[in-house]
């Protein structure tokens, strides 16, 4: 389902860590423009990420077990559940891979040896915990990235560095909620995307939290009693959408490759049909809980993920 919004957009910081390229993706006060047309959201003939992605993850500081159960059954569910009920987080990721992933742009441009672009799947491959934060409470860039290094991800695959609530990291809250980078030598790519419980919950964890600014409605249920973890997830799903489809800059974007918007940081703030500043839009509700979400995962999680810009219609796709 397509939500007309004005073609809503979001301003993105310009970030350089040494020869590390990133694309930051923040939920902070949204302005609306009218783009220009010809400077939507395309493909700029760069890789894209596809075949099997396996995901390696340290977890940076004090996760409790339930905690990481959150995100472990979200990247499940991306796409080793596919038969959770409908929404589902695997639909969600489905749009991803048959809008950006798997269209005909990309098959000519990254073929596999037989000359077919597989089907793209998430792989939850190996885990490494920092409890004790050894680079100290307080990140810069490129200790992130540092950080991302030791979670040793497998060739193709994603590093997701995850910190705690007690952790402060450059730019957090301040102008970002998570970002995600890559190393234009080594080809390597990762994710990082921080607990916004205690920090910034009305920027990175909205709705679930009264927002910082703007209209001051009351917040939602979050899915799995966890405002700071259902806010990772909703940013973590966001960086992820931008790490498959503009891994290096040179993919899928819009606007300055610089400072690019992605395929779901073009949709600030929408993640149900007739979302407005303020307003996320018409979501599913639980009738047991009284959590709002938007898609269904494996082991009967509930998550709330943010809509996709669709590049064949130049509208933004939500699943309810």
């Amino acid at each position: 389902m397509a939500v007309n919004f004005a073609k809503a957009a979001m301003l993105a910081l310009v970030l350089l860590v040494s020869s590390t390229q990133l694309a930051v993706g923040a939920r902070r006060r949204m302005e609306l423009y009218q783009p220009n047309p010809a400077d939507m959201l395309s493909y700029h003939n760069g890789d894209v990420l596809h075949g099997d992605i396996p995901v390696s993850v340290l977890w940076y500081g004090k996760f409790t077990p339930a905690q990481k159960s959150i995100i472990s059954d979200f990247l499940l569910s991306l796409t080793s559940a596919p038969q959770a009920t409908s929404p589902s987080v695997a639909q969600w990721w489905n749009t991803i891979d048959q809008q950006y992933l798997s269209n005909k742009a990309v098959q000519s441009i990254k073929p596999n040896s037989a000359g077919i672009i597989t089907k793209t799947q998430v792989l939850l491959a190996n885990q490494v915990s920092d409890a004790k934060c050894s680079m100290g409470k307080s990140l810069t860039s490129a200790q992130v990235s540092a950080l991302a290094a030791r979670a040793k991800p497998k060739k193709g695959g994603v590093a997701l560095v995850l910190t705690a609530q007690d952790v402060a990291v450059e730019g957090f809250c301040e102008s970002r909620c998570g970002m995600h980078g890559s190393d234009a030598t080594a080809r390597t790519t990762y994710v990082w995307v921080g607990n916004s419980a205690t920090q910034c919950p009305g920027q990175c964890a909205w709705p679930f939290h009264q927002p910082m600014y703007g209209p001051q409605s009351p917040p939602l249920v979050a899915p799995n009693g966890d405002v700071g973890l259902d806010g990772i997830v909703m940013n973590l799903a966001s960086m992820l959408a931008g790490v498959v489809t503009n891994p290096f800059g040179d993919a899928y974007y819009q606007g300055s490759s610089d400072a690019p918007l992605e395929a779901a940081t073009a949709c600030p703030g929408v993640f149900g049909n007739g979302a407005y500043p303020g307003y996320a839009g018409e979501l599913k509700v639980d009738a047991v809980t009284g959590a709002s979400y938007n898609a269904n995962g494996a082991n009967e999680r509930k998550y709330l993920l943010p809509a996709l810009y669709n590049p064949s219609t130049s509208a933004c796709s939500t699943l309810v």
